[in-house]
């Protein structure tokens, strides 16, 4: 019996090894595509991200600015004093004794043991880029507002950075709800805004971070013909809109906290100026970026958070927006014969 033969073919070791080349080209560009993917995703991600962190930076700060120097019905409506020892006879404290609704820090971190009237100087290590310290004081609104009744009870409509209402309203004109904003450290280490204000159990300052990944925080004032560096000239007449923007530094007269605070209480408006940033690698490549965190028009040797330098991976997203603020500022310190609400004269 006649088998027939088949022929059998194969491959060759030279086919065999084009074969294992051009598979390999393949799962390397498929490799490559899925890697691209995942970083354009992961961009897409942390670019959202960003936007999110900065939508909710300008809800709270406008919200909290907005807020700065209010006085419940008690205070607002006292007698206007037109001399430091009127003020003093009606209020019951110096007017230089009360700090204004707005105040700040040039480069700098609040002093943990006194974050209202100190501050200590930022290096340049620290990571926050020469960040500000921004400081808003105002009142609690009482929920009764007929004297005749006896309630301490605040309404709920006022909140501290850390988005807490307190639980009593003001007793007196300097009694006050304080948030203070400035750049720290965050668990990991990485920069945040942090939020300073007073614990409702013990009367004491606590910080809490409140936006993760900010890197700079810069605060300009807009103030009502305040020369940088002196004090308001007698007869020198107010108006409600800003002339000039300042550092918090050029409003500050040396060892004149009088004239000092009669200053602060000429802010009309505060430009805030930041720059978020997102995780390790959320850039497709490491990049040099020059950063102005007020915009280029505002850079200024003599303020180090004006602009600075990063060469990382990182994404960033500068955020400049200004608050015209709603409330007098005057603390009820005012000429007599005044004709402008919110005048505020130098305090003799």
């Amino acid at each position: 019996m006649m088998t027939r033969r088949v022929p059998q073919a194969g491959m060759t070791l030279t086919e065999l090894l084009i074969a294992v080349a051009v598979g390999l080209l393949v799962m390397l560009a498929a490799v490559s595509a899925l890697s691209a993917a995942r970083r354009g995703a992961s961009t897409v991600d942390a670019s959202s991200q960003l936007r999110d962190n900065a939508r909710f930076a300008v809800d709270i700060l406008q919200r909290l600015a907005v807020q700065a120097g209010f006085e419940d019905l008690a205070s607002a409506s006292a007698p206007y004093a037109g001399s430091r020892a009127q003020y003093a006879r009606i209020n019951q404290i110096a007017i230089d004794d009360i700090q204004p609704g707005v105040f700040g820090f040039d480069n700098a971190t609040p002093k943990a043991t006194d974050p209202l009237n100190a501050a200590t100087a930022r290096s340049a290590s620290d990571g926050g880029n020469g960040s500000d310290v921004l400081i808003l004081r105002y009142q609690a609104v009482r929920a009764h507002s007929d004297p005749s009744v006896v309630s301490n009870v605040p309404d709920g409509s006022m909140i501290n950075c850390a988005g807490n209402v307190p639980q009593e309203a003001a007793a007196n004109r300097n009694d006050r709800i304080y948030s203070i904003l400035s750049v720290g450290k965050s668990a990991g280490g990485e920069p945040a805004l942090m939020c300073t204000t007073k614990s409702e159990v013990n009367g004491k300052p606590y910080i809490s971070p409140l936006i993760a990944g900010v890197e700079s925080f810069q605060v300009l004032y807009g103030v009502d013909n305040v020369a940088p560096g002196a004090a308001l000239k007698p007869g020198h007449a107010a108006s409600s809109i800003p002339t000039s923007y300042l550092r918090a530094s050029q409003l500050t007269v040396k060892n004149d906290t009088n004239a000092t605070y009669a200053n602060w209480r000429r802010v009309r408006s505060l430009r805030i100026g930041m720059v978020l940033r997102g995780p390790e690698r959320s850039a497709q490549s490491a990049t040099l970026q020059k950063l102005f965190p007020l915009g280029s028009r505002y850079v200024s040797a003599a303020d180090t958070g004006s602009s600075y330098t990063v060469t990382d991976a990182r994404l960033r997203q500068t955020v400049i927006f200004t608050v015209h603020l709603r409330n007098c500022q005057n603390q009820g310190y005012q000429p007599d014969g005044s004709t402008l609400a919110c005048d505020v004269t130098l305090p003799q």
